[in-house]
């Protein structure tokens, strides 16, 4: 294709989109229906009522659920005083009643896994 085609083809794609978007906005128009017979007729919502119900419903929402994750977090925190994990062992170099006995020999049992292959 030549640019002389291209630039015709891009307007007219263009102008073409354009008058969908155009027929759209002019032609668009209320709804002019009547509720229907067995339904009820609700009354008008009050622009606070359905503030209060569209903001703050999720963001108290959003508040518990922020509080359900990290307040268990906190209140550990706080009822523990020494920091970190306390009694777990994870392979350091001490030695205390909470810790499994490392194996003595080769033929030993104690210490936990024993994997064969």
């Amino acid at each position: 294709m030549t640019p002389a085609v291209r630039r015709v083809a891009r307007a007219v794609t263009f102008a073409a989109g354009l008058g969908v978007i155009a027929s759209t906005v002019l032609l668009a128009g209320p709804a002019n229906a009547a509720v229907p017979d067995g339904w009820s007729d609700p009354k008008e919502v009050d622009n606070l009522e359905a503030l209060l119900l569209l903001g703050g419903v999720p963001l108290l929402l959003f508040v518990l659920i922020a509080l359900a994750v990290y307040l268990p977090s906190f209140a550990k925190s706080v009822a523990t005083p020494e920091p970190g994990a306390g009694n777990e062992w994870i392979g350091g170099p001490r030695r205390s009643v909470d810790e499994l006995a490392g194996p003595d020999s080769d033929a030993s049992k104690a210490g936990g896994a024993s994997g064969r292959w």
